[in-house]
């Protein structure tokens, strides 16, 4: 089975599914929410310079066509200081 390819919206690498934190504006509610759901998403690298680059140049807003709530970003900043902890 071919894996599943994925870009990042802030620095436009494209790696396997799995290396990315997968943002989703679910299409039934319009929430958005962390890795899972059915609807628009958006997918973003597990470094700090890419989310830094994501939230400065809007790159979220305009993938998921929706403003970011403030207790998303805090659960995208704790999740990705965790990876670069390891």
């Amino acid at each position: 089975m071919k894996p599943n390819y994925r870009r990042c919206i802030s620095c436009r690498s494209v790696g396997v599914k799995e290396q990315f934190h997968r943002i989703v504006r679910e299409h039934a509610t319009g929430e958005l929410a962390l890795q899972s759901g059915m609807g628009r998403s958006a997918y973003i690298c597990r470094n700090k310079n890419c989310l830094e680059i994501a939230l400065t140049k809007k790159r979220l807003n305009r993938a998921l066509k929706a403003p970011i709530p403030d207790s998303l970003m805090k659960q995208l900043w704790k999740i990705i200081a965790s990876y670069d902890e390891t």
